[in-house]
């Protein structure tokens, strides 16, 4: 699952393993072993992964199904923006 998420999650933003790489300061090998689920991020990485894609990392394990985007970081405007943006979404 979180494999699959991590996968997700990174082309989703449109970013390469070596994109993702460099945001965490890994290897895009490290990158490549979590996603071919090789290997597992650490506790650390796990916060980062979720800080870095706006999501919990109940979502990143695979123990939530509900997909929560952060949006405190943004403006009341911008986050009223990308609200809209997604009821806009949901009637097509």
């Amino acid at each position: 699952m979180l494999n699959q998420r991590i996968h997700d999650l990174r082309v989703a933003l449109g970013y390469s393993q070596v994109t993702l790489a460099k945001k965490l300061g890994v290897s895009k090998q490290a990158v490549s072993n979590w996603e071919n689920d090789s290997i597992q991020p650490s506790i650390e990485m796990l916060l980062r992964l979720a800080n870095l894609f706006s999501v919990s990392t109940d979502y990143l394990l695979g123990q939530s199904s509900t997909l929560q985007v952060d949006l405190s970081a943004l403006g009341a405007e911008t986050a009223g923006h990308v609200i809209l943006l997604i009821h806009d979404l949901r009637k097509t």
